[in-house]
């Protein structure tokens, strides 16, 4: 592989997607969790299973944004020490082996610590597609993007439904290969406003950007899935994911666990 990053490989697996009627099917793991090879075994399954992008958390101490199941995951992996190399080795293990573009999901706090000239770098060499950075403000983010795209990665910026129009535009201006497009289950209400919240944030996201728009909002089954598949290009899903290798009796059984529910949501997805 060439020393850039794939936000072309991103770019394309989108629209391909796009370009069969459905929407895409993005993962969420975090790195380290329940081991670093673990971890690496359990995208390999999800993807086995259907998934068309996965994003790979890099755990942190303090994940404000994150729910219950993956603060659970995030403390197991960084009581066995996960480091970003570990991250890195995730990214380019995972990618080497599928071929699947992969993300990073991280908070702003261990890059800059890092480096972002250095993460950049070593991002792109180990294939990596690009960063999701939930808590990084667009306005701070320069120094960011113009690492990112010299070494070809994509900056996905996280929008939500408290985002006023004119914030939309800002952040959606400054982001590339996808919005995320963050609608908290459980937290505004029913399920069905919660979806109807989404719906309305997309429409929204899209009247600012031609980038796709993929929507995290709890999505633990087929059923959902095909809900969000309605309205949005990508469907992201992650604490059922984790919740499985929590609750699974041994590492095989979390992994036929995921696979299997990569499968239902790949079906979910193709909205036939």
């Amino acid at each position: 592989m060439s020393n850039q990053g794939s936000i072309e490989l991103l770019s394309a697996t989108l629209a391909k997607a796009k370009s069969e009627d459905r929407a895409a099917l993005v993962a969420y793991l975090p790195a380290g969790f329940p081991t670093v090879d673990g971890a690496i075994e359990a995208a390999k399954a999800i993807i086995a299973g259907g998934a068309d992008v996965v994003e790979i958390g890099l755990p942190h101490s303090d994940p404000v944004l994150d729910g219950a199941v993956i603060q659970t995951a995030d403390d197991i992996a960084l009581r066995g020490g996960v480091k970003i190399a570990d991250v890195l080795r995730t990214v380019r293990e995972t990618f080497e082996a599928t071929g699947v573009p992969i993300l990073v999901m991280t908070y702003w706090n261990p890059i800059d610590r890092y480096g972002v000239e250095r993460f950049t770098a070593e991002l792109a060499a180990a294939g990596g597609a690009g960063c999701i950075l939930p808590d990084l403000p667009v306005q701070e983010s320069a120094l960011w993007r113009e690492h990112a795209a010299e070494h070809g990665l994509a900056t996905v910026f996280v929008v939500a439904p408290s985002s006023r129009d004119e914030r939309l535009a800002t952040i959606t201006a400054a982001g590339s290969g996808f919005v995320y497009a963050a609608s908290l289950m459980g937290v505004t209400g029913t399920r069905e406003s919660v979806g109807n919240e989404a719906q309305e944030l997309v429409r929204r996201t899209r009247t600012t950007t031609e980038l796709p728009v993929c929507v995290g909002l709890g999505v633990s089954n087929a059923v959902q899935a095909k809900q969000v598949a309605g309205f949005a290009d990508g469907v992201i899903v992650g604490s059922a994911f984790v919740k499985l290798l929590l609750d699974a009796p041994d590492e095989q059984a979390g992994l036929a666990a995921v696979r299997a529910l990569a499968g239902e949501l790949a079906e979910g997805v193709r909205r036939s």
